[in-house]
C-alpha cells in the first residue's frame, strides 16, 4: 500500500506543479504536447501516465480484475 501512497503523491506533486507553470506562463497546446528539451512539461505526459497506469494496475491486481 506505500507505493501506492507514494504514487498518489507523485502524481498530487506533478499536478501541482503542471498547474503552477500554467498559472505562471498560461497554457500552450504545444508546450504540453511536444515540450522542447528542458523545459518544465519535458516528459509531463509521459512520466505522469506511466505512474498512473501503474495505479491502476495495482489496483486490478487486487480486484482480480484486468483492464
Amino acid at each position: 500500500m506505500s507505493d501506492r501512497n507514494t504514487l498518489i503523491k507523485e502524481l498530487i506533486e506533478m499536478q501541482k506543479k503542471f498547474i503552477e507553470e500554467e498559472h505562471k506562463n498560461g497554457f500552450d497546446a504545444k508546450n504540453y504536447f511536444t515540450p522542447e528539451a528542458g523545459h518544465a512539461l519535458d516528459g509531463y505526459r509521459e512520466t505522469f501516465m506511466s505512474k498512473a497506469m501503474e495505479l491502476v494496475d495495482a489496483a486490478h491486481a487486487d480486484k482480480g480484475s484486468h483492464r
